[in-house]
């Protein structure tokens, strides 16, 4: 059975209320899976794919915050929202800041009930898009915190400056703004900069604003008071708040509307705010890591973006790049991602062939390293030895290989001649901005051009958006 709604676990000792909620939301369009035994919803969490989970708080045994650190550690991709007849709000701040993506008090208003398992799912599909951090399966050795962040490393010079920016800002508490393509892991970054912080201990707490409509962005900042608009039957603590003595990371930040961006500039000047309809002024120490894959400067040019809101996130701004930038990093990469697949999907496969490595090298990774984990993936899933090799490719990569072969005998002997030309002239160009951590000034320098013949090539080439930043 499939649904269009999503997929979801429903675990609460009560029978009579799961009775309910089976039926609620299977004529909701979502399917079901119900469970009034704990211990047996935590076999299926396992191994069943599913895009999130709703759970009683108080139950005997397993009780909801063991079910949530079950997913924090097994299942990093599920939202939990819990359940609580016990609706102090104290248990549920506790709760969210256990990693909780929300929570419904009993008796429960069923069109809140909805809105926030639609929002959940529509959260977990976001994340199976983005780039995982992997964690253990049953009866394998579980990765360490550190190996799972793993991914980061690269032996590229770009990415090494990476490394050792993050080694730089994590010790303090400025501001930072990551920027890069989708998909460069600028999540696992803004992880890696909390774990290594003196707030490591606190809670991370991100927020993709592109995830969340835009009128609701405000009250997932700030919280909202019971009554403040219609459907908030309860109040809740906004990501500000829960993000106290911790990290909120703003993913897609861009995506923030301009009259919420007045009031996110007061909250990181003052550190103070109100929930929507509450008077009340909160108090909350958190720093902020924001994140987009957009150029802000050029959108604060355009008046899409407040430039003091740009400067104020700013403080250490730090660029990811391309996985088209750092082609050296693609073996040890896939390497990586070649252990962790084969834990994922319980399969062994202990090595790729030097041809499917270099098809792989020679590809161009739109998606970049995100791209790359699935692709690595899926080969593991189709590869019927323990060696990945050319059949194992998805199509889609061969395809383009496959018709850039095609055209090339129907092109002219000038033509090749030209389109070699220029992929000797990418290379360079690409291996001498490595070397200079993405400098175009040191690069042009070492290539014995002028600065702006450089950017004329690289530019002609492909080899940089326009708009993007000239020194990163």
């Amino acid at each position: 059975m499939s649904s269009s709604g999503g997929r979801l676990l429903v675990v609460d000792d009560e029978r009579n209320l799961t009775l309910v909620l089976e039926a609620m939301l299977s004529r909701a369009g979502f399917e079901v899976l119900v469970f009034n035994d704990p211990e047996k919803a935590l076999e299926t969490l396992e191994t069943e794919p599913l895009d999130a989970v709703l759970t009683d708080l108080a139950m005997p045994g397993v009780d909801g915050l063991k079910i949530i650190d079950f997913c924090r550690e097994y299942r990093p991709e599920l939202p939990v929202i819990l359940m609580t007849a016990f609706g102090t709000m104290d248990s549920a701040v506790s709760a969210l800041r256990h990693g909780a993506a929300d929570f419904i008090s009993k008796p429960f208003d069923q069109e809140e009930l909805l809105a926030a398992i639609r929002k959940a799912v529509a959260s977990s599909r976001e994340q199976a898009r983005e780039p995982r951090i992997v964690e253990q399966k049953a009866g394998l050795s579980k990765i360490s915190e550190g190996e799972s962040l793993g991914a980061l490393v690269g032996n590229s010079e770009s990415m090494q400056e990476v490394l050792r920016l993050l080694t730089k800002v994590s010790t303090g508490d400025s501001t930072i703004l990551l920027t890069g393509e989708s998909g460069t892991g600028k999540e696992l970054v803004a992880r890696r900069i909390h774990l290594q912080s003196e707030r490591s201990q606190g809670p991370f707490i991100r927020l993709n604003c592109a995830a969340i409509p835009k009128n609701l962005i405000e009250s997932e900042l700030f919280g909202h008071e019971q009554g403040a608009f219609t459907g908030a039957v309860t109040s809740k603590p906004g990501r500000f708040e829960l993000a106290d003595h911790g990290t909120l990371f703003l993913d897609e930040v861009a995506e923030i509307p301009m009259d919420v961006q007045a009031k996110l500039l007061r909250v990181l000047q003052e550190k103070t705010f109100e929930r929507l309809g509450g008077v009340k002024l909160i108090r909350s120490n958190f720093r902020i890591i924001a994140a987009t894959h957009r150029n802000l400067e050029a959108q604060v040019a355009s008046g899409q973006f407040r430039d003091d809101l740009f400067y104020r996130l700013s403080v250490v701004p730090i660029h990811l790049p391309t996985l088209r930038e750092r082609v050296s990093d693609i073996e040890p990469l896939v390497r990586y991602f070649l252990r962790q697949a084969c834990i994922r999907v319980n399969r062994i496969v202990t090595s790729i062939s030097e041809p499917a490595l270099e098809v792989l090298k020679g590809y161009s990774w739109p998606g970049n390293i995100r791209q790359l984990e699935n692709v690595i993936e899926r080969m593991v899933v189709m590869c019927d030895g323990m060696t990945l090799d050319l059949q194992d490719l998805p199509e889609d990569i061969f395809k383009i290989r496959d018709t850039a072969i095609q055209e090339s005998h129907r092109m002219s002997f000038k033509e090749k001649v030209r389109l070699q030309t220029q992929e000797v002239e990418r290379r360079l160009i690409e291996e001498e901005l490595q070397r200079n951590s993405g400098n175009v000034t040191r690069t042009a320098e070492a290539l014995g051009l002028s600065r702006k013949g450089l950017q004329l090539k690289m530019k002609e080439l492909g080899l940089r958006k326009s708009g993007d930043s000239e020194e990163s």
